[in-house]
């Protein structure tokens, strides 16, 4: 079987300077946000993932949410162009990383705005949050780029929370979880399931049945342990202090679903 391959960033020293939109703004620690990163990072390589670096952005403070940069979809990489015109540096260094992959390299073109964070893949389905970092044209130009692969591109609407992943992901059969006062519109996932705390809203699939989320969610773990999954639990605290959750922090390139 290929392997599985994320690419990840190791946060640089004005992580601190990192955009708050819906929380209020605390300090970061950024020895322990690193010592989070590499723990992170030793979790996937643990569950059979190869991590690939990519090169460090140290002018930019959100570069280690990597997720925003691009969008993966089959061996297409489509390289973001940030609603927030502050972020827009970050994506050399990840064009670089999947050029050396071999991946087919495309891009988000003016007037489109985009965040990887906006984008939900669930098999051939891919639904593109639309609110305040991503705009109409990029949703526009993210159907032009992977419907002609048989996706299914869908729009939902996003206003409660800064990206659609930071409200919803998907578990390994497709049910989509989310908590119910920050999703929009819970009625347009086929299956929806609640969850007690926003921070269980964001997993990521390890394969099988383990999932990858953060420890401040442990009602959700146990609810998701009790529907037989296996919850693999990672502390993010510095990172989630700046919205950040466990899919921001890497772009995984075999799983359809994250």
């Amino acid at each position: 079987m290929p392997s599985k391959k994320a690419l990840i960033r190791r946060p640089g020293p004005r992580l601190t300077e990192g955009i708050v939109t819906h929380v209020e703004r605390e300090p970061v620690d950024t020895d322990l946000a690193l010592e989070q990163w590499e723990a992170y990072g030793e979790a996937l390589r643990a569950h059979g993932w190869e991590t690939v670096e990519v090169e460090p952005a140290d002018d930019c403070p959100d570069a280690v949410f990597v997720e925003d940069a691009v969008v993966m979809y089959r061996n297409v990489a489509l390289i973001a162009r940030s609603g927030a015109t502050t972020r827009r540096d970050e994506t050399a260094g990840v064009e670089e990383a999947v050029a050396r992959l071999g991946c087919s390299v495309n891009w988000i073109w003016e007037p489109g705005t985009l965040d990887g964070g906006d984008v939900l893949k669930i098999g051939d389905t891919v639904y593109v949050g639309r609110g305040g970092r991503t705009n109409a044209a990029g949703v526009r130009q993210i159907r032009e780029t992977f419907e002609p692969l048989d996706a299914r591109v869908v729009a939902v609407p996003v206003s409660k929370v800064l990206h659609l992943k930071s409200a919803v992901t998907a578990l390994p059969d497709g049910t989509v979880i989310g908590h119910v006062p920050l999703v929009d519109r819970p009625a347009l996932f086929p299956r929806f399931l609640p969850v007690p705390e926003e921070a269980g809203a964001h997993v990521v699939l390890l394969g099988g049945p383990k999932v990858l989320m953060a420890a401040s969610a442990p009602k959700t773990a146990d609810l998701l342990a009790d529907l037989g999954l296996e919850p693999v639990l990672v502390d993010i605290g510095e990172f989630e202090k700046l919205e950040g959750c466990v899919t921001c922090l890497s772009v995984r390139m075999r799983d359809l679903y994250a």
